[in-house]
């Protein structure tokens, strides 16, 4: 499975989100333009160590990016408040790229509408929303839990303890 932002704004949370797919092997998506810079430089300067082990592509616009997923096939998972259904009752896919929207705005419609899925993360009444970081993890978690995703970094921990 892999992660896209789209148009992350906060550069803590892509940070956070790039460690998490450097652990687990997950290609990390950037849809831009972001609200911050994404260079790899600034990245290593923000102290994002982790940024250099996971693989990171960098889209130049929505539309470059729906290109390249349409073309790769790959169904488009969308995190949103504004879904019905529980990120726990969908069937996931290996090739699924599940994605996140810029905290300060979510996404905007067209994006919507090009989702293959929308996906709730169920909380009590009354709350807004998760940390886009924490609701990355807890998805993707449960995807590469049920496609045996966690397979390799697991094989990888078994190698190094032996």
């Amino acid at each position: 499975m892999q992660i896209a932002l789209y148009q992350p704004d906060i550069p803590q949370n892509t940070g956070t989100i790039a460690r998490l797919c450097a652990c687990v092997g997950s290609p990390l998506h950037i849809i831009e333009p972001a609200g911050f810079d994404v260079s790899d430089r600034n990245f290593r300067r923000a102290g994002m160590d982790y940024a250099e082990r996971a693989a990171i592509v960098r889209h130049a616009s929505w539309t470059a990016f729906e290109e390249w997923r349409r073309e790769a096939g790959a169904r488009l998972l969308l995190a949103t408040t504004r879904a019905a259904e529980s990120y726990l009752d969908w069937s996931y896919a290996p090739s699924d790229i599940l994605l996140l929207g810029r905290e300060s705005a979510g996404v905007p419609e067209i994006v919507h509408e090009a989702a293959d899925a929308r996906l709730l993360i169920p909380m009590l009444s009354g709350l807004r929303s998760l940390n886009v970081a924490v609701a990355a993890a807890m998805i993707l978690g449960e995807g590469l839990r049920q496609t045996g995703g966690f397979a390799m970094a697991a094989a990888e921990a078994r190698n190094a303890a032996s």
